[in-house]
């Protein structure tokens, strides 16, 4: 262990101080009322953290969420959780790693055990305002419907991407960096584009499957 701090301490010594940043950053989480941490959070930078009074914030244990760039790709901003509606729910699952994302709720987003969701990806479950049509001078004060999302185990979600209100990503999946989830993908396949379709089902080509990044 004192090798291992005092190679730390030389390649990275600001690292340190995030890592106990972090340790108290958690425990102020653990202190609200409407934050749950079912376990160890790590915590590197300094998340932006807004759940409303009436919604909830529930961590599982080993969830890592990543705002510092330092010993990451570059991240143009924090983590952030925002819920802002009474019953508004986000459920991060054990050992997921979130670097540099948004997730905002209005209704339920709901993420699995294991995920990876790299930098700058957005995972909102409403839409803002309606569409108002054709009253359209009424938009601008409208609030829009909500929808939950629910992101299922073992699923990776490229740099970049976003996940829109009403998605189902299924088990195991990955989203390929810059894409845009509009429809439900099913479990074990790679999707992309905008808007996201699958390019590669598993359970078709599970004997020719590298396992690499597409």
């Amino acid at each position: 262990m004192p090798g291992n701090f005092s190679r730390v301490l030389q390649e990275d010594p600001g690292r340190i101080l995030a890592r106990l940043w972090g340790r108290l950053r958690a425990w102020q989480l653990s202190m609200q009322s409407n934050v749950t941490l079912e376990g160890t959070v790590h915590i590197l930078g300094a998340p932006l953290i807004d759940i409303r009074k009436g919604s909830n914030l529930t961590l599982g244990n080993g969830v890592i969420l990543t705002s510092r760039n330092k010993g990451y790709h570059n991240i143009p901003a924090p983590v952030k959780f925002f819920a802002d509606r009474p019953g508004a729910e986000i459920r991060i699952g054990d050992d997921t790693r979130i670097a540099g994302s948004c997730i905002h709720a209005q209704n339920s987003v709901v993420i699995g055990k294991r995920c990876l969701i790299a930098g700058n990806c957005q995972i909102i479950d409403s839409n803002g305002h309606d569409l108002s049509f054709p009253n359209v001078e009424r938009r601008v004060r409208s609030e829009g419907s909500s929808y939950p999302i629910v992101i299922e185990d073992d699923v990776w979600i490229g740099a970049g991407s976003i996940v829109l209100p009403g998605v189902r990503i299924g088990k195991g999946s990955v989203i390929v960096a810059n894409s845009v989830v509009s429809a439900s993908v099913p479990p074990m396949v790679v999707a992309r584009g905008n808007p996201a379709t699958v390019v590669l089902d598993y359970r078709a080509e599970s004997g020719n499957l590298s396992g690499s990044e597409p």
